[in-house]
C-alpha cells in the first residue's frame, strides 16, 4: 500500500478515535453546556452593559452577571426545591392515606360522586366490577407514590449538578464568547456576513423564546395560584409555583399540577368548586400558554407562531425541557437557511433568463 494513503487512512482513524474521545468526555457536562449557552445568549445584551461600566475588566463583568443570574434565578429554583423536599413527607402520607381509604372502601368512596351509582349499576350489568377495579388501582397507587418520590430526589440532585456546572460554564461565556466566536467565523467562515447574520438570528430567537416562557410560565403559576387560592387548595403558592415549573412544557405541562389538585377537591366533597377550578385553569391558565407564548416570542422574533409551537413539542419530545428552546431555535435556522436558498434560486432564475 502506498505509504501516503496509508497515512492518510492511520489520520481519518485517528481523527474519528479523538473525536469520539471528546463526545465521550463531554457527555456528563452536555446539559450543563446547553443551559449556559442558552441563558449567556439570552442575558448577553444584559452582560454588554456591565462591561461598558468596568472597561478593562472582563472578569469583575462576568462574576457580577453570574452573581445577577444566581440571585435572580438560582436561588429561587433552590428555594422551591426545598419547598418541595419540606412538604413531600406530608404529601406521601396524605398520598398514603387516601390510598389506604379507597382500597378499605373503595365502592364506599365512589358512591359519594355524583352519578357514581348509575356508572357502577351500569358497570354491574355488563359484569365489570367498577369497585374492584377502583381498589386494584389504588393498591397500586402505593408503590407508584413510592417509585415517584425516588425518582423525585435522583431528579434533585442531578438538577443541583446541573446548575452548578452551568454557573461555571457561563463565566467563561460572558468572559470570551464574543471573542471565540468572532475568531470561529473570521477563521473558518468563507461566507462571514452570512455567519454573522446566523448567529444574530440565532441569538434574537434564544433570546425571544427564554424571555417569552418565562413570562409565560410567571402569569400562568400567578393565574394558577389565584384559582388554587380561591377553591381552597392546600399551600396555593407552592402549588402555583409548581404549576409555573410544570408550564415548561407546553400545552399539557400545566395538568400535571392542576388536575391531581382537582381531583383531591372533588374526593373532598367539594364537586361544584372542583369543576369551577378545572374550569379557570383549562380556559384562563390554558389560554396563557397558547396565546400568550407565540405571541410573546413571535412580537421579538422573525419566526412565524406555528414554527414556534411545532419547534417547542418536537424539542419537547425529542430532548425534554431543553427542547423547548432549542427546538424554536432550530426551526428559526431551518427557515432563514431556506429563505437564503430560495432566494439565491429565484436570483439565479432571473439572471439567467436574461437575453
Amino acid at each position: 500500500m502506498d505509504k501516503k494513503i496509508y497515512l492518510s487512512i492511520m489520520a481519518a482513524f485517528g481523527t474519528a478515535a479523538v473525536a469520539w474521545l471528546l463526545v465521550l468526555l463531554a457527555d456528563p457536562i452536555a446539559k450543563p453546556l446547553a443551559w449556559a449557552l442558552i441563558v449567556g445568549i439570552a442575558t448577553l445584551p444584559h452582560h454588554d452593559q456591565l462591561a461598558r461600566r468596568f472597561p478593562g475588566h472582563p472578569n469583575r463583568a462576568a462574576g457580577l452577571m453570574v452573581l445577577a443570574i444566581t440571585v435572580c434565578f438560582i436561588l429561587p429554583v433552590a428555594g422551591l426545591i426545598i419547598m418541595v423536599a419540606e412538604n413531600a413527607a406530608d404529601w406521601y402520607a396524605e398520598g398514603e392515606r387516601l390510598v389506604l381509604a379507597f382500597t378499605a372502601t373503595g365502592a364506599g368512596t365512589l358512591s359519594h360522586f355524583p352519578f357514581a351509582a348509575k356508572i357502577i349499576a351500569l358497570g354491574e350489568r355488563f359484569e365489570i366490577d367498577l369497585a374492584g377495579l377502583g381498589a386494584k388501582l389504588a393498591d397500586g397507587a402505593s408503590g407508584y407514590l413510592l417509585d415517584l418520590t425516588t425518582n423525585a430526589a435522583k431528579n434533585i440532585g442531578e438538577l443541583l449538578f446541573t446548575l452548578a456546572v452551568a454557573l461555571f460554564i457561563l463565566f467563561f461565556i460572558y468572559r470570551d464568547g464574543e471573542r471565540i466566536m468572532d475568531a470561529a467565523i473570521a477563521r473558518f467562515c468563507t461566507h462571514q456576513d452570512r455567519a454573522r447574520r446566523y448567529s444574530s438570528e440565532i441569538r434574537s430567537t434564544t433570546t425571544a423564546v427564554t424571555v417569552g416562557t418565562l413570562l409565560t410560565c410567571l402569569v400562568q403559576g400567578v393565574t394558577a395560584g389565584l384559582g388554587y387560592y380561591v377553591a381552597g387548595v392546600p399551600a396555593p403558592i407552592l402549588c402555583g409555583a409548581l404549576t409555573a415549573v410544570a408550564a415548561l412544557v407546553p400545552v399539557i405541562g400545566t395538568g400535571i399540577i392542576w388536575v391531581p389538585l382537582v381531583l383531591l377537591v372533588a374526593i373532598n366533597g367539594a364537586y361544584l368548586t372542583a369543576v369551577l377550578l378545572a374550569l379557570w385553569c383549562i380556559i384562563f391558565v390554558g389560554l396563557a400558554d397558547n396565546a400568550i407564548r407565540p405571541l410573546a416570542i413571535g412580537a421579538k422574533s422573525n419566526i412565524s407562531v406555528p414554527a414556534i409551537v411545532l419547534g417547542a413539542i418536537c424539542g419537547v419530545v425529542a430532548l425534554g425541557i431543553l427542547g423547548l428552546i432549542l427546538g424554536p431555535v432550530i426551526f428559526a435556522i431551518l427557515i432563514t437557511v431556506w429563505r437564503d436558498v430560495t432566494g439565491a434560486d429565484h436570483s439565479t432564475h432571473t439572471v439567467t433568463s436574461e437575453p
